[in-house]
């Protein structure tokens, strides 16, 4: 930390010479001074600043009001600190128009009189070198503490803040704790920095539910935290990130839309939802998870009274699940609207959420919220507040307005708790009372909420043994099991052809122009696929991401494990494929099927001549004949 008397010294050299000796101040504050000067600001001037009127302040303030009430729970937690030193929290956006100010009041009208409230610039153009204005022109965090300020009246302010940066890279906003410049304030940096970067992780909360993110860190223990890196993938391309993710993978903001997933890390996107970890391209090895896409929203209209709300039209899953899961849904929806609970059982990777939010979209509660919760993905020391809430100051670290909980989120709706089986005993107690009473207590107040939801669970253990073993509740099973269903995995799909054809159209690979050859649908048809629709999902990603538009994919497109892997088929299909071409030619007659018999679009959609298709699946026989 630099004394005082440098910061004179410098000070008086600055404004007399033009230049500085030594490293009498930091190098970020006589790059700003500099700036000033050369807009030509004087330091012993006041700011040019004209006092706005209530209507200006309004215009300046009010397009950022969702950002302000986005950015409150930090401001919020930053407010106890900033009492207990005499200062206030600073909240300005993108330009240094200061949003919100909270704190203490003693210094807040003393800040005032410098024009440090809402409504008013703080940019370097208009108040000189600050930590707000200089945060935003270095793009860092900074403090710049009493005589370090431009401007002489602004000496009585000691003020540290961090830039906070959108999912694109772009600045959004500034965050500044600021306070009297005889008062240490060593740690507030630290502070405002870890706050900013708590804002830019929710950032990636909404928004890129359509695209694949992907959480990553070289420690496991930093996932979940403010310090992990955030990359979002849409059609294989890094369109979104945190500031954390472009240093863990090497880039800047200049590779949105650019880079490539195959350009940043050596394995495929498969392999990293699998395993849980990857490798960069420069060889380090990186721990995360991957949080997959999901169907972009259709736009619903306001929803009817819940007793009076139509039934909602299920999409068509046969051409991915087939025809038994379909009854299934078919079966599941009635259940749903007779509000009788559903358990999902499958392999993981299975689609069990995706079968759930399809019962949704078909049941009278299409309308309402659907509120996925995976028990086993929670850390069980916030399993209880995020499920059923909690009141204002309910615990430390707890957001100044509460929370609702996701019970209360579902409200109307349909809650879909995945992973059930992996819910810890103590919480199952209170999950079945609130499932008998239909009201939920949230943590910090003893008065009962009222609640309506259906409910869908799902889980890939045997919840029965599970019951047997003591670790599941058998009055909780028997209330969420009335009715189950299960899941066929990938492998007792006889249509995988079919299926494969169908996902690579949703894709959008026909319209990009890269077809599917017939030895690499073959060999797809042909996997055993262990990760389900999971993984075969990520594998034909992966695949579109790296082909080029008008080629057709090969058996050498595929991923390595799947080139190199013996087909595992039951044996009654083996008999009838026993060598590649027979495998191509079933999964051509599966195409067909597919397509309703209609060969043209058949060939289509598997980018060959229809007169090949047809040469195809004419045995030897046949074309005697």
């Amino acid at each position: 930390m630099v004394s005082a008397d440098a910061i004179l010294t410098a000070r008086r050299q600055f404004f007399s010479s033009g230049t500085v000796s030594g490293n009498l101040i930091p190098r970020p504050i006589l790059r700003s001074w500099s700036r000033c000067a050369a807009q030509g600001l004087r330091g012993a001037a006041a700011p040019r600043i004209e006092p706005l009127t209530a209507p200006e302040i309004t215009a300046a303030t009010e397009p950022m009001e969702s950002f302000r009430r986005f950015c409150r729970p930090e401001i919020e937690a930053l407010h106890a600190d900033a009492e207990a030193t005499d200062s206030i929290v600073i909240l300005t956006d993108a330009r240094g128009v200061v949003l919100d100010t909270v704190g203490s009041s003693t210094f807040a009208r003393q800040a005032a009189r410098v024009t440090l409230r809402p409504g008013m610039p703080w940019d370097e153009a208009a108040t000189g070198t600050n930590a707000i204005g200089t945060a935003l022109a270095e793009r860092a965090p900074i403090a710049v503490r009493g005589a370090e300020h431009y401007f002489e009246c602004n000496r009585i302010l000691t003020c540290s803040a961090a830039p906070i940066f959108g999912p694109r890279g772009e600045v959004v906003g500034v965050l500044d704790l600021s306070g009297p410049a005889d008062k240490h304030q060593d740690y507030a940096l630290g502070l405002v920095r870890l706050a900013a970067e708590q804002i830019e992780h929710r950032l990636f909360e909404r928004g890129f539910e359509h695209c694949e993110r992907i959480r990553l860190h070289h420690d496991p223990a930093m996932l979940g935290t403010a310090r992990e890196g955030v990359l979002v993938f849409e059609d294989g391309r890094l369109i979104a990130a945190n500031r954390h993710g472009l240093h863990l993978a090497g880039l800047t903001a200049e590779a949105f839309d650019r880079a490539s997933w195959s350009e940043i890390f050596r394995d495929r996107l498969g392999a990293f939802a699998d395993g849980g970890q990857l490798r960069h391209r420069g060889g380090a090895l990186l721990h995360g998870r991957l949080e997959e896409a999901r169907s972009k929203p259709r736009s619903v209209p306001a929803p009817p009274p819940l007793r009076q709300a139509r039934p909602g039209r299920s999409p068509d899953i046969r051409p991915v699940f087939g025809p038994r899961t379909a009854e299934d849904l078919a079966r599941t929806v009635r259940l749903i609207d007779a509000d009788v609970p559903v358990l999902v059982t499958g392999e993981t990777g299975s689609g069990k959420e995706v079968f759930a939010r399809a019962a949704h979209a078909g049941s009278s509660r299409a309308a309402r919220p659907f509120v996925a919760v995976n028990c086993a993905a929670l850390p069980e020391s916030l399993m209880e507040s995020e499920l059923f809430g909690y009141e204002a100051g309910a615990f430390t670290g707890a957001r100044a307005r509460g929370q609702r909980g996701m019970l209360r989120e579902a409200e109307g709706g349909m809650l879909f708790l995945d992973e059930i089986g992996d819910m810890p005993l103590p919480l199952q107690t209170r999950l079945l009372r609130v499932l008998q009473e239909r009201e939920v207590v949230p943590l910090g107040n003893g008065r009962p909420v009222a609640v309506d939801f259906a409910l869908v669970c799902a889980t890939n253990r045997n919840l029965n043994r599970l019951v047997e073993e003591g670790a599941f509740r058998a009055d909780l099973y028997f209330r969420i099991a009335p009715y189950t269903v299960a899941m066929q995995p990938l492998s007792a799909l006889p249509d995988r052809a079919g299926l494969i054809v169908h996902l690579w159209d949703q894709m959008g690979g026909p319209a990009r122009g890269i077809a599917l050859g017939p030895d690499c649908l073959a060999r797809l048809a042909a996997h055993n696929w262990p990760g389900n629709y999971r993984q075969l999902v990520g594998c034909l990603r992966a695949m579109l991401a790296l082909g080029e538009t008008g080629c057709m994919l090969g058996a050498e497109a595929l991923p390595l494990d799947l080139r190199d892997a013996r087909p595992r088929e039951p044996a009654a299909r083996a008999a009838a494929t026993d060598s590649l071409d027979g495998i191509a030619r079933q999964a051509m007659r599966e195409a067909v099927e597919a397509a309703g018999g209609n060969v043209t679009l058949a060939a289509k959609r598997l980018g060959i001549n229809r007169s090949t298709l047809y040469r195809r699946l004419l045995s030897p026989s046949d074309r005697r004949h």
